[in-house]
């Protein structure tokens, strides 16, 4: 049977998968935005912040399609 939630509750508190995805995405780009940083590796592109916003993009699909089904 495929189960797939149309809410998550945590604590009590019923929330959309895909608020829960999205901020899991953005976590997991904030630390990999700051491990680039670190090892000085984000010095090549062009515009850092746009690159954030992709690997939040990128990490809210991946979360959303492996771990928590949207």
């Amino acid at each position: 049977m495929n189960f797939i939630p149309s809410e998550l509750a945590i604590g009590g508190v019923y929330m959309p998968p895909l608020l829960v995805v999205s901020i899991l995405g953005s976590v997991a780009a904030a630390f990999t935005a700051q491990q680039l940083n670190r090892r000085r590796l984000s010095d090549g592109f062009f515009y850092p912040p746009l690159v954030f916003v992709a690997m939040a993009v990128i990490y809210t699909v991946v979360i959303g399609t492996f771990f928590i089904p949207v």
